[in-house]
């Protein structure tokens, strides 16, 4: 069964976030996320970006704006 678009989603935020421990700004995970997966509607993505501290409190923080961080990342 396929995941749901947003999940698929969030799974490649996690990963970008993963490889990159300084953070992404939001333009940056938004085209990233983009080359990945071109055939997702770009307003999917950011709408996704945008609930992305909304959803996963424990996981993401911004220390500064428009910038994303992985907790364990601190």
């Amino acid at each position: 069964m396929k995941k749901p678009i947003t999940h698929q989603i969030y799974e490649t935020i996690f990963k970008l976030l993963e490889k990159n421990p300084d953070g992404l700004r939001w333009t940056e995970l938004v085209s990233q996320i983009e080359k990945r997966h071109p055939s997702f509607h770009p307003k999917t993505i950011n709408g996704c970006v945008w609930k992305l501290l909304e959803r996963y409190p424990e996981r993401v923080y911004k220390p500064e704006k428009g910038l994303f961080k992985l907790k364990k990342s601190k």
